[in-house]
């Protein structure tokens, strides 16, 4: 909507403020609750001011998959009248899965009411990267795209998706492949692509669950696809950061590539108690177990990571004891 401001979560993808600021369109973080879903209070006082024209609910957040509340965004968009953009990049396909807790499943019955979706294939559909699309559940909105090519004829009177396309002329394989792919393992509750994304998900759970059994590591919150954040635990959000990233350095010594995160302290409030906050952001590790293999493999995966963590804290206890004492 011309010359209203665009929201989205503080733990949205960087892409809706990077495009946001091409077009000259003012955007806004919103906070994030505990889980780190874009907070519904928070976003109802923001929409309160009538000057919001689109607001970003993520399907799974980049950083710890994390579902936006989307009915009640619907809700809010009903009393307020601005547009709902749903970012389904990366977990848009978890519509077909079963596993899903009540809340989450309720968040993609509703992915339907949504004004525009977007969906990157890349991610969980089995497909390169460059292979993605916007979904408009108005089809009318196409016309806001439409160009003419003086080189170009149609013979349908229909809009075409070279009318509109925003990247005009591009190679048709990755639209092929996904095509394929999808005759192969069709978008189906129970068929065998969704069974693949119920076992990422368990694989998650699992790793999870050993992980808040485990008093050398802080938790982050249950899972709700299938990413997963923790630390090691330590008596400070800074001491606990270093640790990490010697966690890091010694699971991929030993084959095991994790990914390091930074994100807000509060997300691990509820395991943390005893830490000193001594820094608003903790560094902690994230693994995406993305490939229905990843479930049988938790086990080993564990095996890796436990000795990874002995190996540093083992280092560290030695060095704390050749300390002079003061």
């Amino acid at each position: 909507m011309p010359g209203k401001v665009v929201l989205a979560s503080e733990q949205a993808h960087y892409t809706h403020k990077r495009i946001s600021g091409v077009l000259q369109i003012p955007c806004e973080s919103v906070a994030c609750d505990a889980r780190a879903r874009m907070d519904i209070c928070a976003l109802e006082r923001r929409v309160a001011k009538g000057d919001v024209g689109t607001v970003v609910a993520t399907l799974g957040t980049t950083a710890t998959g994390s579902v936006d509340p989307l009915p009640e965004i619907l809700t809010l968009q009903r009393q307020y009248g601005f547009r709902v953009h749903c970012d389904a990049a990366y977990g848009g396909y978890f519509g077909l899965a079963q596993n899903l807790s009540a809340e989450t499943h309720w968040v993609f019955d509703n992915i339907r009411h949504a004004d525009s979706i977007v969906i990157d294939p890349h991610k969980h559909g089995l497909q390169p990267y460059g292979c993605g699309c916007v979904l408009f559940r108005d089809p009318g909105v196409g016309r806001l795209y439409q160009h003419d090519s003086p080189a170009t004829y149609f013979s349908s009177k229909e809009l075409h998706l070279g009318e509109i396309s925003l990247e005009c002329s591009r190679a048709g394989a990755a639209g092929v492949a996904l095509w394929a792919t999808q005759r192969l393992l069709p978008l189906e509750k129970g068929g065998a692509f969704a069974k693949g994304l119920e076992q990422c998900r368990e694989a998650a759970l699992d790793l999870h669950h050993r992980i808040q059994a485990d008093s050398r590591f802080v938790a982050g919150f249950s899972p709700e696809l299938d990413i997963i954040v923790f630390a090691p635990r330590a008596n400070s959000a800074s001491t606990a950061s270093a640790l990490t990233r010697r966690i890091f350095d010694a699971a991929a010594n030993q084959n095991l590539h994790l990914a390091v995160a930074e994100l807000p302290v509060e997300f691990f409030a509820s395991e943390s108690a005893g830490m000193t906050k001594d820094r608003s952001t903790l560094t902690c590790l994230r693994s995406v177990l993305m490939k229905p293999e990843h479930r049988d493999w938790i086990p080993r995966i564990w095996e890796i990571l436990s000795e990874s963590t002995d190996e540093v804290l083992t280092k560290r206890l030695t060095a704390g004891c050749k300390t002079p004492a003061l």
